[in-house]
């Protein structure tokens, strides 16, 4: 399994990754419900992490840094997803062109082999945004379908590539009320409290 950080110091379990995807809903006359969205979604993650005395300075330095600034992490997955994954490289070859709005991409298996299951965390290559597939993805054969959510922001082209494992990062802002300090446990661990993470768009 995996062990991801944030700023130096370990993440720690429980890990929550949020879908924020507004929907509106309306009741009519004869109580029928009807929803509809704005197709724009973001990632938020909520987590704590621990420190050590090697790691408390850029704990302390990350938590009173401005929240404006945009940062950059490897996004986590999830343990029994990167158990499950066998993919032989973190950066794939895009088969064929997608518009915006698109929920599944051509594959190029080109020197690729092995799965990529539901539930990975992956970016373009072309754009900042994270998406996740919503299907086992086998590559091994000339005609392979990658599917995902959101739907597609921005257009592929074969000239750009999937982004996986390591490549696959996250780029965020702090949440404004993410605690502006650090707090000692002991004279050795310390922790910024629960960290909220929100993709930048």
């Amino acid at each position: 399994m995996s062990v991801y950080y944030f700023d130096g110091a370990q993440i720690l379990a429980p890990l929550t990754i949020q879908s924020n995807e507004p929907v509106f809903e309306v009741e009519t006359l004869n109580l029928r419900k009807q929803r509809s969205s704005q197709n724009v979604q973001r990632w938020e993650l909520s987590f704590s992490t621990i420190g050590t005395a090697e790691t408390q300075a850029d704990i302390m330095l990350g938590a009173i840094s401005s929240p404006q600034v945009v940062q950059t992490m490897i996004m986590p997955q999830l343990p029994s997803v990167d158990e499950a994954t066998t993919i032989n490289k973190s950066r794939i070859a895009i088969g064929a062109g997608a518009p915006v709005g698109a929920n599944a991409v051509a594959v190029s298996p080109v020197g690729v082999f092995g799965i990529i299951p539901k539930g990975t965390f992956f970016k373009f290559s072309n754009h900042d945004k994270l998406y996740v597939t919503t299907s086992d993805t086998s590559v091994a054969s000339l005609s392979v379908m990658l599917n995902f959510y959101p739907s597609l922001q921005m257009p592929v082209v074969t000239s750009q590539t999937i982004e996986i494992k390591e490549n696959a990062i996250l780029t965020f802002q702090r949440d404004l009320d993410n605690q502006r300090g650090i707090t000692f446990t002991d004279g050795v661990l310390s922790n910024a409290g629960t960290i909220t993470l929100i993709e930048a768009l």
